[in-house]
């Protein structure tokens, strides 16, 4: 298994919409297993493919608390094929978006469809902090970030912000 380098807002891949898996296999299962070292190691609670530049439908999670044995689970092409009318709101944060951190609100309770490692189609019903890691990841596999779900004013800030980071240190590589 390999630690990945993570992309980093503003790269404009964060805004690609990734495309299916079309076939499970070894490189698929390899590439899962390599997203969960990173998101260990980063440290983290989900990862999208995209955010290690792969633009590929498939994710990865584990929202055990650090005291639980890790409990991590993959998701490939996954789908979400029902939402709650409820919401709920969640203090969200991004590992391609480090160190910045919002209150988002979603569905609180949603089911989605997906493929496991193995390829066998499966269903989850997810609600609190499971729904809302899943929601995140997904709309990372559109090209949507968190941040897109916040004021424009915050958001432009952030951007700006993040923005300067890349210059400076893209000023520093020469």
């Amino acid at each position: 298994m390999t630690i990945k380098p993570l992309i980093i807002l503003p790269d404009p891949v964060l805004r690609q919409v990734s495309t299916p898996v079309e076939a499970i296999d070894d490189d698929v299962r390899r590439l899962a297993d390599d997203m969960l070292e990173t998101m260990y190691d980063a440290p983290g609670i989900g990862l999208a493919a995209i955010q290690i530049g792969v633009p590929k439908r498939l994710l990865v999670l584990d929202v055990t608390k650090e005291s639980e044995e890790r409990r991590p689970l993959v998701f490939i092409n996954p789908e979400i094929v029902r939402s709650s009318d409820e919401r709920s709101v969640y203090e969200e944060g991004c590992l391609s978006i480090p160190d910045y951190y919002a209150e988002v609100e979603r569905p609180a309770a949603i089911t989605v469809e997906y493929l496991d490692r193995e390829g066998k189609k499966q269903a989850v019903e997810a609600d609190g902090l499971l729904a809302t890691c899943l929601q995140h990841e997904i709309d990372h596999l559109n090209g949507v970030l968190f941040i897109d779900h916040i004021s424009k004013l915050k958001r432009d800030m952030v951007i700006r912000k993040f923005t300067k980071a890349a210059k400076m240190r893209g000023s520093h590589a020469i």
